[in-house]
């Protein structure tokens, strides 16, 4: 499976701006690319909370409808987060978008700080199958906590797609806890980072990775603005794996309810 990993520099509030920039970045993606993957909030940037009634869109506006169409065009599948209202509720929100449609969206279920009152937690974890690869959606602050990553492997997930704002000076958080995440579940991880400056002084970390099931940083990206096309072989996978398994070995079980959808999503709900 080979992913492009679109490391950018975003405008908080400025989605056709946000939306342009995205949409070129796919229709220059190499013809076998499988997925592209974009930063947090890529589509709205981060948003105040006098701007979610203007600004935030729901899963069925433009930007999501014009990605639909960019992954339906270039045959590819797309990963790209937005600031979603639905019915009145915010969410951070990521989705994997196929040439079929938005095969899998994920709600960010660990808010970071500032996060607090604008938008609510996701509640549940989920993962779906794309040419052969089960894989499952996170978002920048998720990755700090080891059960989000585990709660995907229950699922089945052998890929990590990961959606993430990082910025200063906690570049070499991420750093650690996305090879941690990888390593510790024996999967890979690949994760998408912004750069540039954001809202109140912010500087994002970049650093954007993709890690091998043995924890091994197969990439990793500097400070400014790039992009990058990995090769993932699933086979290592199996390697990984050969002499002991985490999860098979694990003592603790995992809880919350499980639900299996005729479409082959998988879900599992936080108690």
């Amino acid at each position: 499976m080979k992913i492009e990993i679109v490391q950018l520099a975003g405008r908080d509030g400025d989605t056709v701006y946000n939306l342009n920039r995205t949409l070129r970045a796919i229709a220059t993606c190499a013809a076998d690319t499988d997925i592209v993957l974009f930063p947090e909030a890529q589509m709205t940037g981060f948003l105040e909370v006098e701007e979610l009634a203007a600004l935030a869109e729901p899963l069925d506006g433009p930007s999501i409808r014009a990605i639909k169409d960019a992954a339906r065009e270039h045959d590819v599948a797309v990963v790209t987060g937005l600031i979603e209202h639905d019915r009145g509720q915010f969410y951070n929100t990521t989705v994997f978008v196929t040439p079929e449609g938005v095969a899998l969206s994920y709600r960010k279920t660990h808010l970071w700080v500032s996060e607090h009152g604008v938008v609510l937690p996701g509640d549940r974890y989920a993962t779906v199958e794309w040419r052969g690869v089960r894989l499952g959606l996170l978002i920048c602050y998720d990755i700090e906590f080891a059960e989000s990553a585990r709660a995907l492997i229950e699922l089945g997930a052998e890929l990590l797609l990961v959606t993430n704002g990082n910025m200063e000076p906690f570049g070499h958080v991420h750093r650690t806890a996305i090879m941690a995440r990888a390593q510790e579940n024996q999967v890979f991880a690949v994760m998408a980072n912004r750069v540039g400056e954001g809202s109140g002084d912010i500087t994002f970390a970049g650093g954007s990775a993709a890690v091998d099931p043995f924890g091994r940083m197969l990439f990793e990206a500097g400070r400014e603005e790039s992009r990058h096309a990995v090769e993932l072989d699933f086979a290592q996978i199996a390697a990984a794996r050969a002499l002991y398994n985490y999860r098979d070995d694990q003592r603790l079980p995992f809880p919350g309810e499980r639900v299996e959808h005729p479409d082959g999503r998988r879900e599992l709900l936080i108690p």
